[in-house]
C-alpha cells in the first residue's frame, strides 16, 4: 500500500469515526451537556476532515499524472 492510498484510507477511517461519534453525542438521550458540545464538534471535524479529503485528491492528481 503506498503512502498516498494509507493516507487516503486514515482521512476515510478519521471521517467516519467522527461522524459516529457525533451522532452518538446528539442521538442518545440522557447524557450530559458535554456530550452535545462534543457532538457538535466532532460533526464538525467530520466535515473539516472531508474537506481536508477532497483537497488532497484534487491536489494529488495534479502532482501524479
Amino acid at each position: 500500500m503506498s503512502l498516498k492510498h494509507f493516507h487516503l484510507a486514515f482521512i476515510t477511517i478519521c471521517t467516519l469515526f467522527f461522524a459516529g461519534l457525533g451522532a452518538w453525542c446528539l442521538l442518545v438521550e440522557g447524557l450530559p451537556d458535554m456530550f452535545r458540545v462534543m457532538g457538535w464538534l466532532s460533526l464538525l471535524f467530520g466535515a473539516a476532515m472531508l474537506i481536508y479529503g477532497i483537497r488532497f485528491l484534487k491536489k494529488i492528481k495534479t502532482l501524479v499524472h
